[in-house]
């Protein structure tokens, strides 16, 4: 069947509300978005489209909308600037407008002398005063109050959230004076004889002081370590957790717990009897992560026990309080689903509104549980932090990168905590490209945009914030999701979707906010379909890009290193790709075969790789760094040479790549079909790679070396 065209006041409506009605395909084909998709996501915003009349009195909505406010619920500005704020109030009565800054001064701000005619909104007519902020206000997050003389035109609506941020970020000194060097990895890959089933903080903080102490590297780029549900199944995908401002404590190192050796003698036996039965899987060809963590909640639950003395039981007690209510209802969202089980939208209807009193009375009748998973997040504060020590003490100059996911799962703890800043009946995607020809669906609910402003995007700042403390930088996956996401209609194809719009000036404008506080750098994932514009945005503010060299190439062949962004990190390969030595041998094109994901003959699109492998090889031997018929580790080390000799800020290489592992860790547009994020690290011959064995590497130092330009 043929899609409907939309309406021309169907798609003024679209527009009006950020939503696009057309786009250009990755093959260059211009693209109409479909009625019915439009009706649904606009549905998806709040917005009634279901007659010809409703679109009509939405369209009318849009102008009004903002005089029913006092003020806007949320103003966003670069420091130094000085927008104008359209207070609305009763006609004719009087309006003043203070300044309250964070540091608790107070200052007037001026109004401008503006006439606007005023209008009838309900029955009644509603004037606009106007009033330009000053541009001397320090960066920060502060309150405007607006003050009347009679009753406002709605009540709440005489406070905006103002956040001023800064023009640029600054990067970090080490940055400012050439090139930094570090690793990647997936951490739980990553297996030492003392892991859990899977790689955690301990292994991490060995890694990065080997990576330092040997490597001379700067940083260590690690998977989002965001937190996934308390109860099996527990999501393998780092990139689709319950909430991104919490860990999930499957991470932690149970041994570098204080009290543990406060237990009694019955319970340190059973934790070594807990540690014993899962380290028998750090050999296993599989990560089984519900098994590490039945382990680790059991002997969680025995340390919890003994309770906290002294300055340790002060911390948490400040860290509780630091976190707040965000923190308290997620504990309480993991208490619920380890007493009723997962999804919550199966709980007894009285607990799905984390308002309800009967929420208030569980948490009240289950306050040890509820503290016990405070806790948790607790330790992996103090852990996280002491990784960051270990890597700064070992040499690094930024130590621990992390990464933020795009999304949150649908089921998941900010679908509960958070359904007032998301959108329902949509999930985000993004569209047919070269590597992903049907599209990809990642089942996460996006950011409802005006709802995070009338939150004062208070939602994304608190798990930023979380993201940067004890870190060296952050990686933003997707960051053009900051500008727009792909949102899909529930029911229809990833092919069916289209773009909602952000206003990626206040949310990039705080994640620079937050990380000039945090003295963290900001990498922007910016791969595949980009926006006009949106990278040079990004570099305007400071932000660094992502180039893979596998996709810097033009049809003459690669770019050459010497043309690569400066402000950029820099990697051969990445985890939505094979290892460089499965790239090599098509390890991507016999998985897509296998799983059906190819759109042209298999034969066609091996011939296709083969050429662009055969065209890196001969860009590789015209510079002198590659032998004509050389094998598969003199190629890897020399793409990384080519990375070396590229002015990017920031270089990476992958800890797959150091030791020979062929297999891809993800293949995108993929669930059961492939296993996805439960690949352990691995050799060659595709046995288990222990993090010992990294420790002892050959051909570690070659690539540092090789990357460096050495």
């Amino acid at each position: 069947m043929t899609p409907v065209a939309p309406s021309p006041a169907l798609v003024e409506l679209a527009h009006a509300h950020g939503v696009a009605t057309e786009f250009v395909d990755w093959k260059g084909t211009h693209t109409v978005i479909a009625d019915g998709a439009l009706r649904s996501v606009l549905a998806a915003l709040g917005v009634p489209t279901d007659s010809e009349e409703s679109v009509t009195a939405a369209l009318a909505e849009v102008e009004d909308r903002p005089w029913r406010r006092t003020l806007p619920a949320t103003v966003v500005c670069r420091e130094g600037w000085t927008p104008w704020v359209r207070a609305h109030v009763p006609h004719g009565a009087a309006v003043s407008l203070t300044l309250e800054l964070e540091d608790g001064s107070v200052r007037e701000v001026p109004q401008v002398e503006r006439w606007v005619h005023p209008r009838t909104i309900d029955g009644r007519e509603v004037g606009e005063a106007t009033f330009e902020l000053p541009g001397d206000v320090p960066t920060g997050w502060h309150r405007l109050v607006a003050h009347l003389d009679g009753p406002a035109v709605a009540d709440g609506t005489g406070v905006a959230t103002l956040v001023v941020t800064p023009e640029r970020l600054e990067l970090p000194e080490v940055l400012r004076h050439g090139g930094v060097t570090g690793l990647m990895t997936q951490i739980y890959q990553v297996r030492s004889a003392g892991s859990w089933g899977l790689g955690d903080l301990g292994d991490l903080g060995e890694l990065a002081s080997w990576a330092a102490s040997d490597l001379g590297a700067d940083f260590v780029l690690i998977n989002p370590l965001h937190a996934a549900e308390p109860v099996a199944p527990m999501e393998p995908s780092p990139y689709l957790p319950t909430t991104r401002r919490f860990v999930n404590p499957v991470y932690l190192r149970i041994e570098d717990i204080p009290e543990l050796v406060r237990l009694d003698e019955a319970a340190r036996e059973r934790v070594a009897e807990l540690a014993a039965g899962v380290q028998a899987l750090n050999t296993a060809d599989t990560i089984d992560r519900d098994a590490a963590w039945a382990a680790k909640r059991e002997a969680l639950g025995l340390v919890h026990a003994v309770g906290l003395e002294g300055r340790r039981a002060r911390d948490f007690d400040r860290f509780c309080e630091r976190e707040g209510e965000g923190l308290a209802t997620f504990a309480t969202w993991c208490a619920l689903a380890e007493r009723h089980g997962l999804p919550w939208s199966q709980w007894p209807s009285e607990y799905h509104d984390p308002e309800s009193p009967a929420v208030a009375e569980f948490t009240a009748a289950h306050t040890a549980l509820v503290g016990f998973h405070m806790w948790l997040q607790w330790l992996l504060d103090r852990q996280l932090g002491e990784v960051q020590r270990e890597a700064k003490d070992a040499g690094m100059s930024l130590g621990v990168v992390h990464d933020l996911a795009v999304g949150v799962h649908p089921r998941g703890a900010d679908s509960w905590g958070l359904a007032h800043a998301l959108a329902r009946g949509v999930t985000v995607g993004a569209p047919p490209d070269q590597f992903n020809q049907l599209g990809q669906n990642w089942s996460q609910p996006p950011w409802h945009p005006e709802r995070l402003a009338e939150l004062g995007y208070a939602p994304f700042r608190d798990m930023v914030r979380t993201v940067l403390r004890d870190s060296g930088g952050i990686r933003v996956d997707h960051i053009i999701g900051l500008f727009r996401l792909w949102w899909i209609p529930e029911g229809l194809t990833p092919a069916d979707g289209t773009y909602v719009t952000y206003d990626h000036e206040a949310l990039i404008g705080i994640l620079c906010l937050e990380a000039q506080r945090a003295g963290a750098v900001v990498i922007g994932e910016d791969l595949g379909v980009v926006p006009a514009n949106a990278r040079e945005y990004l570099s305007e503010r400071g932000v660094l890009g992502t180039s893979i060299m596998w996709f810097e190439t033009t049809d003459e062949g690669p770019i050459p290193p010497e043309d690569y962004r400066e402000l950029c990190l820099s990697s051969v390969t990445t985890h939505d790709l094979p290892p460089t030595a499965g790239f090599l041998t098509l390890e991507h094109v016999d998985i897509r075969e296998r799983l059906g994901l190819l759109t042209r003959p298999v034969e066609e699109e091996r011939a296709q790789e083969e050429q662009s492998i055969a065209t890196m090889r001969e860009a590789l031997v015209a510079r002198g760094w590659l032998e004509e018929g050389a094998g598969l580790p003199s190629v890897i080390e020399a793409m990384h040479r080519w990375l070396g000799h590229t002015p990017s800020a920031m270089l990476a290489v992958s800890l797959a790549d150091v030791v020979g592992d062929r297999r891809a860790i993800n293949q995108p547009g993929t669930d059961d079909e492939y296993p996805n994020w439960r690949i352990p690290l691995a050799g060659p011959d595709e046995r288990p790679v222990s993090l010992e064995e990294v420790l002892e590497s050959e051909l570690a130092p070659v690539l540092f070396e090789a990357t460096r330009g050495d």
